[in-house]
């Protein structure tokens, strides 16, 4: 992987961008200057497929300045770039395939609410083709290089807007997202990346993958910026069957809905879970935490491609397909005509099912404002992908792929990288018309939010220990020799149990573990430490098998970060027994006894 030091760094944002032009410090022509000569510096390098000349840049950067008022204008100067599935009168829409190439009399609405606003154009950025993947791999036009190096993959299908905007040529693009195409390649690529609520960008002028399901997304460096843009985009459209109207809502605490730490899936992928860990130990001071279900969410996102969804896809190119045989990327004809088995039978069993889900998941937005899931589970290389295409890609959306299947909206903020250099990124989930809500957390997340507190990655984290990590016990230096601070001694709710994990024999050192068993505990002594983020991942590394990084409630109502029991602790092993020293009230007290109780079930 590229050291930090070597990675390209993205431009300037909107909002500096807005500051420099209207107050003169450059002129939208020395800006689409500085543009041209960056994206020629860069050559075919596989993010653009279609870019305006210079000249053209000149002439649309000379309107603007001419204009009276202009400078009010909510995006005077700013560039952009739009997914080439996305019309724009007069340039080619190729879908990533040059033989389905057609130019369009009519602009996207989304891309002239921009120009309106006084953005300019640059070009149309390549994709996987026919927005089928989400690797970025799929496309006649090159493959965009992850800025991360290491022969990473870039994400897709919206490959060439990500890197378009993490390279700094353009400070926002337009995206779309069906999948995981908006949220993927800018985890990937660690910029925001925000697929809105169905409909509130209207979808008139794009391409339709799954016309029920696809949606305009945005990406951008800050979430000010996504704001700013969405703010010019969001608007009815008549012409847009599935068009609805914002709905602004905003939260003082959000209540964030986060799955157990054990029941998310990582592939394998251990730096990437302990990176995903350091994340989630910044989530108590963003709101209240609430533990959800991922079930359902993985349930619905399985729907997306094991079901007949796939078959929506040639409606719009099943024609093509036909009259076109071998113009199309040989994994994504594949998979469009993997459509053709299925059966309207098995449309309205699917749908049923969905409906299902939709109604899990519905419940859970009563106690829950957002949930929070990694973005990906892990990352694969660009060999990787050709060796496996399908499998690897069906994993890059195991969390993204429920997205529009639920009807939410999502947004992307980075969050840090594993200890080999690759990025690592949270996704804020909402339900539906709750985009301003989800910004504002993914606003809190990355310290931009007005007040916010919390900086991301987070400079600190506070941790809850009660074993082995105590002052005075063994591993306590593993916390001082890594810049950790003690902040208090203090209890737990009434609901903890304490167990020892392992026996006294000559050579073990059994290992105290912490559980929540709601009815069945008692208050269990605990110390309260701050850490340096960074050295999270590293402390987490070095723990026991049977010890986790997860929630625990302090007897004065917060929810902190703690080293607690992983879940195979509770069913023991040959040889490692599980002994209840719950009544002990903590490991300080359980030492002290003269003589340890005996191992008793705990089911």
């Amino acid at each position: 992987m590229l050291p930090a030091s070597s990675l390209p760094r993205p431009g300037q944002t909107v909002a500096q961008l807005l500051d420099a032009l209207r107050g003169g410090a450059t002129t939208p022509t020395e800006l689409v200057e500085r543009v041209a000569d960056g994206v020629e510096r860069r050559g075919d390098d596989g993010v653009w497929i279609t870019t305006l000349g210079r000249q053209q840049l000149r002439e649309r950067a000379a309107g603007l300045e001419a204009r009276p008022g202009a400078r009010d204008l909510p995006l005077y100067g700013i560039p952009f770039a739009v997914k080439d599935s996305i019309d724009v009168a007069g340039m080619p829409t190729t879908c990533g395939c040059p033989e389905y190439a057609y130019v369009p009399e009519v602009t996207a609405p989304v891309v002239d609410r921009l120009v309106a606003a006084g953005a300019v154009l640059v070009g149309k950025t390549n994709l996987d083709q026919f927005a089928t993947g989400l690797n970025g791999t799929r496309s006649p036009y090159g493959i965009p290089r992850n800025v991360h190096g290491g022969d990473l993959i870039p994400g897709g299908s919206s490959s060439g807007s990500a890197l378009a905007v993490a390279t700094g040529q353009v400070p926002f693009a337009v995206a779309t997202d069906t999948a995981g195409s908006g949220r993927v390649p800018a985890a990937l690529n660690a910029i925001i990346g925000f697929k809105p609520s169905r409909g509130l960008l209207s979808a008139t002028g794009l391409v339709p993958a799954c016309r029920s399901l696809d949606c305009m997304s945005l990406m951008a460096t800050t979430v000010d910026d996504v704001r700013r843009v969405f703010d010019v985009v969001a608007a009815t459209d008549q012409a847009d069957p599935w068009s609805r109207s914002r709905q602004r809502r905003t939260v003082q605490r959000p209540r964030i809905g986060l799955p157990p730490a054990a029941a998310l899936e990582f592939l394998g992928d251990e730096p990437m879970r302990r990176a995903h860990d350091v994340a989630r130990a910044a989530l108590p001071q963003v709101g209240v935490i609430v533990e959800v279900p991922l079930t359902p969410f993985l349930q619905a996102g399985d729907l997306l491609y094991q079901g007949p969804w796939v078959a929506e896809r040639l409606v719009e190119f099943g024609n093509f397909l036909a009259a076109h045989p071998g113009a199309a990327h040989p994994v994504v004809a594949e998979i469009l005509e993997g459509g053709r088995g299925y059966t309207a039978v098995d449309v309205f069993r699917a749908e049923h099912r969905l409906q299902e889900l939709r109604a899990e998941v519905a419940r859970l937005w009563t106690d829950v404002d957002v949930v929070v899931l990694p973005t990906v589970a892990t990352t694969f290389t660009v060999a990787d992908v050709l060796a496996d295409p399908i499998a690897t890609n069906t994993a890059l959306g195991l969390y993204t792929h429920c997205g529009n299947l639920l009807d939410l909206c999502a947004v992307v903020v980075p969050a840090g990288r594993t200890e080999d250099g690759r990025p690592c990124s949270l996704m804020v989930l909402g339900p539906a018309l709750t985009d301003d809500v989800v910004l504002e957390v993914a606003a809190r997340l990355t310290g931009s939010a007005p007040g916010a507190e919390v900086a991301a990655p987070a400079t600190t984290t506070e941790l809850v220990v009660v074993g082995h990590h105590l002052s005075g016990q063994p591993r306590n230096g593993e916390l001082t020799g890594r810049g950790g601070v003690l902040l208090e001694t203090t209890t737990t709710t009434a609901d903890y149990r304490l167990l020892r994990i392992g026996t006294v024999a000559p050579g073990e050192v059994p290992v105290p573990a912490l559980l929540r068993n709601p009815g069945k505990g008692t208050r269990i002594e605990v110390e309260l430490w701050q850490l340096p983020a960074a050295e999270l991942s590293g402390l987490l590394a070095g723990l026991p098998d049977v010890l986790a990084l997860g929630r625990v409630r302090l007897a004065d109502g917060r929810t902190v970060p703690g080293l607690v029991g992983d879940a195979s602790v509770v069913s023991g092993s040959p040889g490692r027994p599980v002994t209840d020293i719950t009544d002990t009230g903590g490991w300080r007290s359980h030492l002290a006894r003269p003589r340890s109780p005996l191992a008793l079930p705990i089911h």
